[in-house]
């Protein structure tokens, strides 16, 4: 399959460019950038040096891009996005976007927490979380790969909103991520001496990626869902730990709850269940596309909490992406993403 990554130069697109180095089935054939264009990524990158030293061009150049790939990745800002997709919609190219511009089903959603308007609301979209949503993801034109937080989060409380175990309307998220999640872009709240030594919430009640978990929980358990989310940055490069606690309804052991977490997820390689009790670290699961989750029921309160972590870059992007890849080209879920956690 040929490949080509749009927005290669943010961090999602190096960890993209990673991954694809060890696939078995993918040629990258163009990446892209705005600001680096003709320079080769080996020197906005140099761990790539030797790896891809291959020139970055424009995104003008998309009419050259849709003929010569099968898929294209795009890691740009949101609002950016539709218009590659709108670009590529007459041409047999599929496309998986890494940002949100195609994870909403209904459009108006996006404007109202992006800010940005929706120029693609036809699109024939699918949201891409693969553990749930397989069977749409395999046949999709456009897949609105899941964002960072919303993968923790969503996989978390996923078997306990299916299973209709939970009061939908009592969930509060509480997660953590490292910096990279912000972007490659210079801020002033991510220089060093800002960050260091420091831990912080933002966006409270206020963050984008909430009406996409709202979304993702009232499909699986057919009731709509309002909920708390809330952020913090920590001093770290990658990771995500997602803290996530609802009440039970009356009557739900804990037996129930992790019967409810093997049948959804024993079977898939990329979900680790550490079971009740179970303390997931994001150490474990850096560099890998793994998910970790464990549970706790407090008999006290009556209140399931799910721990849930995740590599925000690869699980949370870049290898998600890769996986969604896979399943729509046909191909083992696995393929290219069975690299193991690095650690220490």
């Amino acid at each position: 399959m040929k490949v080509s990554v749009i927005g290669a130069t943010g961090y999602a697109g190096a960890e993209l460019l990673r991954i694809l180095n060890n696939h078995p089935a993918a040629e990258v054939v163009h990446i892209t950038s705005e600001s680096h264009a003709g320079e080769p990524i080996s020197d906005i990158y140099p761990h790539l040096k030797g790896i891809y030293d291959q020139k970055l061009i424009s995104m003008k150049e998309i009419d050259m891009i849709g003929k010569d790939s099968d898929f294209v990745f795009i890691g740009l800002p949101h609002g950016h996005a539709m218009t590659v997709g709108k670009a590529l919609e007459n041409t047999p190219c599929r496309i998986i976007d890494l940002g949100a511009d195609y994870r909403f089903d209904d459009t108006s959603v996006y404007e109202a927490w992006y800010k940005v308007e929706h120029t693609h609301k036809d699109a024939p979209r699918v949201y891409g979380l693969a553990e749930l949503y397989r069977d749409r993801i395999k046949n999709a034109k456009i897949i609105g790969n899941a964002g960072c937080y919303t993968t923790a989060s969503i996989l978390a409380l996923a078997p306990l909103a299916k299973n209709h175990l939970i009061d939908v309307d009592t969930i509060v998220i509480d997660a953590k991520s490292g910096v990279s999640g912000a972007g490659r872009s210079a801020k002033q709240a991510n220089h060093f001496p800002e960050l260091y030594d420091s831990f912080k919430a933002y966006g409270v009640a206020t963050h984008r990626h909430t009406p996409e978990i709202e979304q993702a929980i009232a499909d699986l358990s057919g009731e709509k869902t309002v909920l708390n989310f809330t952020p913090h940055l920590v001093p770290m490069s990658r990771g995500i730990l997602s803290s996530c606690y609802a009440k039970l309804k009356p009557g739900v052991a804990a037996e129930q709850v992790t019967e409810a977490f093997e049948e959804m997820y024993g079977d898939e390689y990329f979900i680790r269940l550490l079971g009740l009790g179970g303390y997931p670290a994001t150490k474990n699961v850096r560099g890998s596309n793994f998910c970790d989750l464990g549970w706790h029921v407090d008999p006290r309160t009556g209140r399931v909490i799910v721990l849930s972590v995740i590599d925000n870059l690869v699980k949370g992007a870049a290898g998600q992406a890769v996986q969604n890849f896979n399943i729509a080209a046909g191909l083992d879920e696995k393929t290219g993403l069975t690299m193991a956690p690095m650690y220490p």
